[in-house]
């Protein structure tokens, strides 16, 4: 299992968009991807759930990647939050 944390720095927060291309992101691994927010817990694969957690700018969410490309899911992640929000 591989774990890291991001702080969103998008004023917007989570909102449609980064949603979308979170879970087309993390849809692209065989792991179990899951996303920790202080609203509430989501799999990272389900746009609803993600959405659902209505995060906002300066929460801090904690990423979980469990599964066989768990190493190369969390770097991809990592990056692409660091990214787009």
């Amino acid at each position: 299992m591989k774990e890291f944390t991001h702080v969103i720095a998008d004023p917007l927060g989570l909102h449609a968009r980064p949603a979308g291309l979170l879970v087309k992101a993390a849809a692209a691994y065989q792991s179990t991807v899951t996303v920790t927010a202080p609203t509430g817990k989501a799999d990272a694969k389900r746009i609803m759930a993600v959405m659902r957690l209505a995060a906002k700018q300066g929460m801090e969410l904690t990423v979980t990647c469990e599964g066989p490309d768990e190493e190369a899911a969390a770097a991809g992640l990592q990056a692409f939050l660091k990214e787009n929000l």
